[in-house]
């Protein structure tokens, strides 16, 4: 006979399942904040790049993104307006994915188009379902 599983959590328990949410912003946050801090020092080649790929104005191009990189990251982290600030990465990955990443012949291009695809996929749980317990969200009332 299978083993019953309690429906009611043990206040471990809650506490472990209420540091997930927590752990995932810090998990997702990381990818951005070292891109946002890459392109602070090596902002030549992030330029060039940016002018290879055919974005207009390549210096606005690189604040704006530079900015939601290391502002998103670190927001996301705080649980701070957690479900806009998702929703706004969200969207910045998937345009990096299809503007940067889009040479699906080639298999590394195909990995980070992929991986940026999953990361949208994260992002948009954190859009839907909010920061959780521990966040600057949950304090003020809006987890």
């Amino acid at each position: 006979m299978a083993a019953s599983i309690s429906p009611v959590p043990t206040a471990a328990g809650a506490t472990l399942m209420a540091l997930l949410p927590l752990t995932g912003r810090v998990l997702m946050s990381a990818l951005f904040l070292v891109s946002g801090v890459g392109k602070l020092a090596a902002p030549a080649a992030t330029l060039a790049t940016i002018q290879a790929a055919g974005l207009p104005l390549p210096p606005l191009s690189y604040g704006a993104a530079t900015l939601v990189e290391i502002g998103g990251g670190l927001l996301l982290i705080a649980g701070y307006r957690t479900r806009l600030v998702a929703l706004a990465l969200a969207l910045f990955a998937l345009a990096n994915a299809v503007t940067f990443h889009a040479a699906l012949g080639d298999q590394n291009q195909m990995f980070h188009f992929l991986k940026n695809l999953a990361v949208t996929g994260g992002l948009l749980q954190f859009a839907a379902f909010g920061a959780g317990r521990f966040s600057l969200d949950a304090r003020q009332g809006r987890a």
